[in-house]
């Protein structure tokens, strides 16, 4: 059996997003910071790689130290599927609090 998890690159917010996640998800947070691995002084906060485990999967991410990930809507999208339903509304809400939704939390027509 194969998993895909997705790793998302910030330009400096990734210990706030992989936070954020965390309480959304749960599990446990593990980070590495640049400086952990002889990065320049001011690396401190610099998530080298972080991911909240969790037990039905890992999100990864980590900080590009030279800023060029790109910003902006549309360079993320997360997908939500299985047959959990409470907890599908549950994280979507999470998500959704602040964001832009492209498309509400419904049963869709490519779904089972």
């Amino acid at each position: 059996m194969l998993s895909m998890s997705p790793y998302i690159v910030f330009n400096g917010e990734a210990r706030e997003a992989l936070t954020f996640y965390q309480s959304v998800f749960g599990g446990d947070l593990h980070t590495t910071t640049f400086s952990e691995f002889g990065g320049p002084a001011g690396s401190e906060q610099e998530i080298m790689h972080g991911q909240p485990t969790t037990s039905s999967f890992v999100l990864m991410a980590s900080d590009n130290p030279e800023r060029t990930s790109p910003r902006g809507p549309g360079n993320v999208t997360i997908c939500l599927w299985g047959d959990d339903v409470d907890t599908g509304r549950a994280w979507f809400a999470a998500l959704a609090e602040g964001a832009q939704v492209n498309m509400d939390f419904a049963e869709q027509i490519w779904g089972d």
